[in-house]
């Protein structure tokens, strides 16, 4: 099987470089906005941290920046261009731009698998905007964003890593050339300098090159219905229960605040059926009686306000807020290069 994984792997990765090469050589044209485009993207699937960085730049940028996002709307059900608002269902929308939209009311968040059309959209109905994030558009090279940025998963280095269907790689680590900055995600808190001069290295970056390292810091939980069993306290019992694409670090950070007796882990942007939940409660019932079940944000936009979460469990259901933090000062100097190469003019 291994060998057939290696032989599709070696298909993947010639059709990718035929396809950039298309690309850089202009044979496939690019779209370029007239307002600046900040693309936030990974060559790896799932769980590279682009929600949560997504967020940390409209809290960040939304202080000098009219800004708007636009993402495919992974998983929704819906086509064409739609903007999604604080009622919007994620069946329509997807769940990462809905999470983004409820906790950011005042942006303007669009889907739109047409990431050239969904820009003109924006420009269209909102001509207040004057910066959009692209969320996860690295790989697809149609448009032409003013920066790249690519996330890359410290637990998941790239260099020890395959194409797919091999390894997790959806795109060529040869294209990581193509980032104006990289930003390592989830890196332990107790990383040293040494470490992080290794990971730099591998990276084998060029001059014109920036990387940053951030971790993500977990807040505490809330409830995610009224009548939920009151404050978790430290070391309490807790279950998790998260569709996300790499859970590792979240388990490891839970795993020094709670003791975890119970691990319910799907698949990423999981649609959760009616008889999970009930097969949830049922195991719920053989765990320790002070335990609570624990999701993330992103699960809980599709839990929140939905009839089929039993009420045995609404009263133990919490999520945990995460945000993205950077090292030892770095937030400020990424913050000006981030906007030094937003305003140049080349």
């Amino acid at each position: 099987m291994r060998f057939l994984s290696a032989i599709a792997a070696g298909l993947f990765a010639f059709v990718l470089r035929i396809r950039h090469l298309l690309y850089d050589s202009g044979i496939i044209g690019h779209y370029t906005a007239d307002i600046p485009v900040v693309c936030v993207g990974n060559i790896t699937v799932g769980g590279t941290g682009k929600t949560p960085f997504t967020e940390f730049l409209i809290d960040r940028l939304g202080r000098r920046f009219t800004i708007a996002v636009l993402s495919r709307g992974y998983g929704r059900r819906t086509k064409g261009y739609l903007e999604v608002q604080t009622n919007s269902s994620f069946l329509n929308v997807g769940d990462e731009p809905k999470q983004i939209k409820r906790k950011y009311p005042d942006t303007v968040v669009v889907v739109c698998e047409k990431r050239a059309e969904g820009i003109r959209r924006i420009r269209q109905e909102h001509p207040e905007v004057d910066l959009i994030l692209l969320d996860d558009g690295f790989q697809h090279r149609r448009v032409e964003p003013k920066v790249d940025i690519v996330l890359m998963d410290y637990t998941r280095p790239i260099w020890e890593d395959y194409m797919l269907p091999l390894g997790n790689l959806r795109d060529l680590p040869s294209q990581m050339a193509r980032a104006n900055i990289v930003v390592v995600t989830k890196t332990p808190t107790n990383i040293t300098p040494i470490d992080r001069r290794i990971a730099v290295k591998s990276l084998n970056l060029f001059p014109y090159q920036s990387v940053f390292f951030t971790t993500m810091r977990q807040g505490e939980l809330q409830p995610l219905f009224p009548g939920a069993e009151g404050l978790v306290e430290p070391k309490q019992h807790i279950a998790v229960m998260a569709g996300i694409g790499n859970p590792k670090a979240m388990l490891g950070s839970l795993g020094t605040r709670y003791r975890i007796t119970r691990e319910w882990l799907f698949r990423d942007h999981h649609v959760y059926r009616v008889r999970e939940l009930q097969r949830i409660v049922g195991e719920l019932a053989t765990l320790p009686p002070d335990t609570v079940v624990v999701t993330t944000e992103k699960d809980a936009v599709k839990l929140t306000n939905s009839r089929k979460v039993p009420v045995e469990l609404q009263r133990r259901l919490y999520k945990i807020p995460v945000r993205l933090s950077f090292y030892e000062g770095d937030e400020e100097v990424f913050l000006a290069e981030l906007c030094r190469q937003i305003r140049s003019r080349d």
